[in-house]
């Protein structure tokens, strides 16, 4: 197992006040008018800001690692590499963030969802984090992001009520392909990896657990995007008003 180059703790640290400080910076650009008349949707607006910059900078890192480690997309458990040790801790930085985010602005009632992600999410990445074990799953499971850059794209248009452009009848379609070419079919893999765990009791049976829970989520997530997207009119006009998770 080669050695790790930086301490665990202080790279989690700085990830989550990277992302703090993004967040104050992000709050001093102008708001769309929609948006800056709702101090929820303000707030929305800037935690999505947030989210939109994390998917993009770990989607196309998470790309970039493969390509210069392949054996991550194979020896899931003992592959490893600096850049994708870096991201895992990015990423929970980034975790760690918006959940403290969520709760200290009261939010968490609404955006409990989120929180339960969060939390999955985290006690997966640890797992590379403390233990160097299951990198290359954590770096596959961040192929989401590519996908969510497009799903954020469009709760953010949803929120700013943009969905009658051209651009967002655009973003609806990409944002499909995206969601079964980077979500649904890295989770398929990674469940299919993770079964042979099955019946142990080992770390991988921990995050076998914590995969069948994301899959059941992503799942249910997919159809409510299908729904919005495709099928309106069996939309209840209030139904997820304060999730934008699920928008």
């Amino acid at each position: 197992m080669p050695p790790l180059l930086h301490p665990a703790l202080p790279l989690l640290l700085g990830a989550t006040l990277t992302f703090r400080g993004l967040r104050r910076a992000l709050c001093r650009l102008p708001l769309p008018a929609h948006v800056r008349a709702d101090p929820l949707r303000t707030w929305r607006w800037h935690n999505l800001l947030v989210s939109f910059a994390h998917s993009i900078v770990s989607g196309i890192w998470a790309l970039l690692c493969i390509w210069q480690t392949p054996e991550l997309l194979v020896e899931i458990e003992t592959a490893w590499s600096l850049s994708g040790y870096l991201l895992v801790c990015f990423s929970a930085g980034y975790f760690i963030h918006d959940t403290v985010d969520i709760v200290i602005s009261r939010q968490a009632r609404a955006s409990w969802e989120y929180l339960v992600h969060h939390v999955m999410a985290m006690g997966a990445f640890f797992s590379g984090i403390f233990w160097s074990r299951f990198v290359g799953g954590g770096v596959l499971t961040l192929l989401v992001e590519v996908s969510n850059i497009f799903l954020t794209f469009r709760m953010m248009m949803k929120i700013n009520n943009a969905q009658d452009l051209l651009l967002y009848r655009v973003n609806k379609y990409v944002n499909l392909v995206m969601y079964f070419l980077f979500r649904l079919a890295p989770q398929a893999y990674l469940t299919h990896f993770f079964l042979r765990y099955l019946g142990q009791r080992t770390l991988g049976t921990f995050l076998l657990s914590i995969l069948l829970m994301l899959d059941i989520m992503i799942l249910i997530y997919f159809s409510r995007l299908l729904r919005s997207d495709f099928c309106p009119q069996r939309v209840p006009s209030q139904q997820h008003k304060d999730k934008f998770l699920t928008e």
